[in-house]
């Protein structure tokens, strides 16, 4: 009896492992490649499609050295079934000019953003990088990939984003009353500067923290009423993430990165550095509208 019940038990197992091998191998590798535009590779094991993007085009130094894309200069998309869906992880190698109308392309064709940061210190010119994700058909997560493989061709050699400005917040006046209004917050004015300071709550071993450790949203104004410049640091939740790109983006605030500050808090906290040039009161209705895309704790 034990000997039936095993075979009966391996044969299940091995139906299951089939059944997941056919699905995995439903992946439409040639529609995959023609969205993106990009060739892949098959990885057997774990049943996933990877596309590679190599920056050739790039002339990158860190610390002197030459960098070339097998040192970590491409660009990639990785595929795999999950259920009757597709899920879609990359990371796109980007210039600085590039990172904002790549990420409005991710965004804009219903990718996720998920982090932007650096990957190395001392590089010349400077280089960074934009973690990607989705969920979906395969085709429509491939043709999203291919519009943001392509703003990557397109802005290449300087064609990008360039934000500059002559600030010097010494002597400079801006309307703080009215930047206030905007913001529903109050601020301080330091050194030319008006800074608003929005504390939320998460909790650390078990404890809650708030505000005076750092979880919090600030925005720093400085400049004048017609010409300012925004700077400050967004904490959200997870699920606030895209919306809170989307509205900064959308009053053409600039995304600086992405990324955690804490390991251990529940619940997960993520933090976006920002960064926009324009009218005093644009800038701050463009933070107030991400702001709104927060929930109150």
């Amino acid at each position: 009896m034990n000997g039936i019940r095993r075979a009966v038990v391996s044969g299940l197992l091995s139906a299951v492992a089939l059944a997941a091998s056919a699905q995995q191998k439903s992946l439409d590798i040639p529609a995959i490649e023609k969205a993106t535009g990009a060739k892949g590779a098959w990885n057997e094991k774990e049943g996933v499609f990877r596309v590679s993007v190599p920056r050739t085009d790039l002339s990158v130094t860190v610390a002197g050295v030459r960098m070339n894309p097998a040192l970590g200069l491409t660009s990639w998309a990785a595929f795999q079934k999950v259920g009757p869906q597709t899920m879609v992880m990359g990371d796109m190698v980007l210039l600085e000019d590039q990172v904002s109308p790549v990420l409005d392309a991710a965004l804009q064709n219903g990718l996720e953003v998920t982090a932007l940061h650096n990957h190395f210190l001392w590089d010349t010119p400077r280089v960074m990088f934009m973690h990607i994700g989705g969920m979906g058909s395969e085709v429509g997560l491939a043709e999203a990939v291919g519009k943001v493989l392509s703003r990557i061709k397109e802005t290449n050699g300087g064609k990008g984003v360039v934000m500059e400005a002559r600030i010097d917040p010494a002597g400079k006046t801006l309307d703080s009353e009215g930047i206030s209004s905007i913001l529903k917050a109050k601020g301080d004015l330091k050194d030319g500067v008006y800074k608003v300071t929005i504390g939320r709550t998460t909790r650390m071993h078990g404890y809650e923290v708030g505000n005076a450790m750092g979880i919090n949203t600030w925005a720093a104004f400085a400049g004048a009423d017609r010409e300012a410049v925004v700077d400050g640091d967004f904490v959200m939740r997870r699920s606030e993430l895209q919306r809170v790109l989307k509205a900064l983006r959308a009053a053409r605030i600039h995304i600086v990165a992405i990324h955690n500050h804490m390991v251990e808090e529940e619940p997960r906290t993520v933090f976006l550095h920002y960064w926009g040039i324009g009218p005093a009161a644009s800038l701050a209705k463009g933070v107030r509208a991400a702001l709104e895309e927060c929930r109150a704790d």
